[in-house]
């Protein structure tokens, strides 16, 4: 029997040897093309090739792609563990020709692999082709003189193939495999052929022709091959197995879930849903995708959720999923080191999700649970309900539409989006937005040439103006709007750096720059005109704020640095998820799975301000993009690059990333670096802010003069700070502990005064009363002694402190079977805005609203006078 590992790797020799270059697997997360949420075929990373946009060293490559369907348009999630062959991570097998071999080969190498290589029988394979595809039928029929009953023309819809609505386009011929007769379902192109008898294989698509916006079909210069076939459904059929489950790297999977949950049955749809989807999470978060509550982390917030709920449901109510990542290493981490080299950060982030979902899994669990059971013969869940365990319990809507499925129900996703859209009416808030560009249109020729690498001043010759986002000939004073210059020295806002301020101005006319932005290839001032009038064709001198850019240079140079440090201290796992520099300070977010501690914090900034001592000179060249990251240079994760890039390298190589802004000549110019601040903005994304050059040394002198003041007041100078500091926090906590004990004796004077106040109901002593100046641990120690005094008693006591409302409520034993302390204050509390809970004997709550406290209170006795 052939393994996957030794499939796959046969696959890519077999390739090579036909002179294909072997190309690794892209991340999951598509550098090339915003449009897709994940890299779901293996044609995505070559897609700018196919259309002609870039060019590669070779013309025939073959891959092992890894692909993930789970979210957007391609979205399988919730037949994983149910079918025999749907996953959320697979991958896909591919051989592509650029321009090189066409139709005859493709079909040749295919038959070749799979019947000489592989040894599949001819007769257990079926082929089809485009209806229209004379050319390839002749190729499979009198070349390859397969057997004719063994072959089928298809329509449009199954084998004919387009990247979009316009584009590169062109037929396919699929190859089936046929599992015999003892399995429903028909030929390609039969009615019966959604059956599991017949199982695609692999798919060659012939890239022949360009569709444009009318539909026409232009036969393309340089046709292409472009050919998937998934390896986990290739190694069932040579594994003779009918389930993708089956295979060994599955059957491996599922072991080690079945050691973890003592399961043996692995045919049960809740072990394949977790050996499923441990796959997609590891490389998701190995391609840096991290759990959110959008886009791409949270659609791997979905799918580890979904496992750790398959998890609940056999009877694990402890973090288990993250154990299951050494097994995924075992099976697959010869092939993807990158796997290999990131179990532990993949591990961590599995276990944080995890518990962080455990908190909330059982409470929203009897939440469904006891609206399922209250349906009264619905069907339906809810939206209502649907959105409280979205929205409180954090359970995905596909989570709860899953369950509710188990249990023959649906969920009412209309109502689910009403209550979605009115929290969002709610939540929604006034801004302050940037002038908005999203409109203006340029023509291809308006571009601007920066200078301003190399001056801060120079002339440009206005190309278009702009007012209100429509382009205009001429400007007046007093009007705001948008000047593009052919050339000019003002950076535009990207990769995290604001944009640059300034004036542009001639001897008639003078207009302030407060900002400046991109549109298309072109750098928009966007200002108002303060004197004189501006046409199209003026030119222009373009002077920026040199202090600014000088500042926003510090910060930014300061960043790369940050980077540098962050990942020698922390790990390499650490990578850039966004930044902002300007004159007055950076923000940095970065990946990680914990806060900083303080003497990380203080490293790394002892290491950034050691590199900027050094004062090496910031080297800058501009070079391929292939050549700067095998050079060494970072890329931003999900960033589009040009063919050639500015790679900038920063003392002596200790950071070198690909970045087109504005730097520092020398790393010493950045000055005295300092954090300010470490704080966490989403799951597994932290934030440090900080400061650099004359900022931190306004901050260092304002910090002084607070330190003075300090010093001042304490009456101490800064080597007794410390100790004077000391004996004030021992005043106070004798302060403290004499009040307590003052507040105590208060309480227990007032106690004495309120037994004689409960009233006999049915031989129970009943008292609710509201005590003056006392907290909840006054409370709690009054109902103690009250009903060590009533020996029979029901206790509701309460307080008011700056209109909140404290309530305690207590019960004696004997009384216990009839009165429940934690339904007794939630009675109270429900009554002045709040609700609460605790044991039978004691309970605890509050309120918001005092104003009912004393009616709430006088219904105590009638309450509990039902139940006795």
């Amino acid at each position: 029997m052939i393994s996957v590992i030794e499939l796959r790797q046969k696959f890519l020799n077999y390739f090579a040897s036909k002179g294909h270059t072997i190309v690794s697997s892209s991340p999951l997360v598509p550098g090339n093309d915003p449009t897709l949420l994940f890299t779901n075929a293996g044609m995505v990373q070559f897609k700018d090739t196919f259309l002609g946009l870039e060019k590669r060293d070779y013309k025939r490559a073959v891959t092992c792609q890894r692909c993930v369907r789970a979210g957007g348009k391609h979205n399988d999630l919730e037949n994983v563990g149910y079918t025999a062959r749907h996953h959320t991570f697979f991958e896909m097998l591919g051989n592509f020709s650029f321009g090189d071999y066409f139709k005859r080969e493709a079909i040749q190498f295919a038959w070749e692999f799979l019947t000489k290589e592989l040894g599949l029988p001819p007769e257990k394979l079926w082929v089809t082709v485009y209806e229209e595809d004379r050319e390839a039928e002749d190729i499979w029929l009198k070349e390859m003189k397969i057997d004719p009953t063994r072959f089928s023309r298809c329509g449009k819809h199954s084998n004919f193939w387009m990247m979009g609505d316009t584009g590169p386009c062109g037929p396919c011929s699929e190859i089936f495999y046929d599992h015999g007769e003892g399995i429903f379902g028909g030929p390609p192109g039969s009615p019966d052929e959604d059956g599991d008898r017949y199982i695609e294989i692999w798919n060659l698509v012939f890239m022949q022709f360009n569709r444009d916006t009318n539909g026409t079909l232009t036969p393309l210069p340089h046709p292409s091959v472009d050919t998937g076939m998934g390896l986990e459904r290739l190694a069932a059929v040579l594994q003779h197995v009918h389930s993708n489950y089956e295979i060994d790297l599955f059957q491996a999977l599922l072991k080690a879930v079945g050691e973890i949950t003592n399961r043996s049955d692995y045919s049960n749809s809740s072990l394949r849903v977790i050996a499923d989807h441990i796959r997609a999470c590891a490389f998701l978060i190995v391609d840096g995708v991290i759990p959110s509550n959008e886009g791409r982390g949270y659609v791997l917030r979905r799918i580890i959720r979904r496992a750790v709920r398959h998890g609940y449901k056999l009877g694990l109510h402890e973090p288990f999923f993250y154990r299951l990542v050494a097994a995924l290493d075992k099976e697959m981490g010869a092939a993807y080191p990158e796997l290999r080299q990131a179990t532990d950060l993949v591990s961590r982030l599995l276990k944080q999700e995890e518990e962080r979902f455990a908190e909330t899994l059982s409470h929203g669990m009897v939440l469904l649970n006891e609206a399922m059971q209250h349906l009264k013969g619905s069907t339906v869940i809810a939206g209502e309900v649907v959105f409280k365990l979205y929205d409180t319990y954090g359970f995905p809507t596909d989570l709860t539409a899953d369950i509710a499925r188990e249990h023959q129900l649906s969920i009412d996703a209309e109502g689910f989006e009403r209550c979605m859209n009115e929290q969002r009416t709610r939540a929604r808030e006034a801004g302050h937005f940037k002038v908005d560009l999203s409109n203006v249109a340029l023509t291809a020729d308006c571009q601007s040439t920066f200078t301003g690498y190399e001056a801060v001043a120079g002339e440009g010759t206005i190309t278009a103006l702009f007012l209100d986002g429509h382009e205009v000939e001429q400007l007046n004073a007093g009007q705001t709007g948008q000047i593009i210059l052919d050339q000019t020295p003002f950076y535009a806002e990207s990769g995290g750096q604001a944009g640059d301020k300034g004036q542009l101005s001639n001897v008639n006319a003078l207009f302030t720059v407060s900002d400046t932005q991109k549109i298309g290839h072109a750098n928009a001032h966007i200002g108002k005109l303060t004197q004189g009038t501006l046409r199209k064709g003026d030119k222009l001198q373009a002077q920026i704020d040199v202090v600014a850019r000088q500042a926003t240079a510090r910060h930014h140079s300061a960043t790369h640095l940050l980077h540098a440090a962050l990942r020698q201290v922390l790990g390499e796992h650490v990578k850039q998820k966004g930044s902002s520099v300007d004159a007055e300070r950076l923000r940095f977010d970065f990946s990680h799975y914990e806060a900083i501690t303080p003497e990380q914090l203080a490293q790394i900034e002892r290491i950034v301000n050691e590199k900027i001592l050094n004062n090496s000179v910031v080297q800058t060249k501009v070079m391929n993009l292939d050549d700067a990251v095998k050079s060494g240079a970072m890329a931003l994760f999900g960033e589009k690059y040009e063919d050639d890039v500015r790679v900038l390298s920063m003392a002596d190589n200790f950071s070198v990333e690909l970045c087109g802004g504005t730097h520092v000549q020398r790393v010493g110019d950045i000055g005295l670096f300092k954090i300010l601040s470490e704080s966490g903005v989403a799951a597994g994304v932290r934030r440090i802010e900080a400061i650099a050059g004359t900022q931190t040394l306004a901050w260092v002198s304002e910090t002084e003069q607070h330190l003075n003041h300090v010093l001042s007041t304490l009456k101490t100078s800064r080597d007794g700070l410390d100790n004077r500091l000391q004996q004030l926090l021992e005043q106070i906590r004798n302060s403290e502990k004499e009040l307590s004990r003052l507040q105590s004796k208060l309480a227990s004077s007032q106690g004495d005064d309120l037994a004689g106040k409960a009233i006999d109901i049915n031989g129970v002593h009943v008292l609710a009363q509201r005590l003056d100046n006392v907290d909840v641990k006054q409370l709690r120690e009054t109902l103690d002694q009250l009903k060590n005094k009533l020996a029979s008693a029901v206790i509701v006591l309460a307080a008011v402190k700056e209109d909140k409302v404290s309530l305690v409520a207590g019960v004696t034993a004997d009384v216990m079977g009839k009165v429940k302390a934690g339904d007794l204050v939630n009675h109270v509390a429900q009554q002045v805005g709040g609700k609460g809970g605790g044991r039978p004997d004691m309970a605890q709550a509050g309120g918001s609203d005092p104003k009912p406290l004393p009616q709430a209170l006088s219904s105590v006795a009638e309450w509990v006078k039902e139940r006795l």
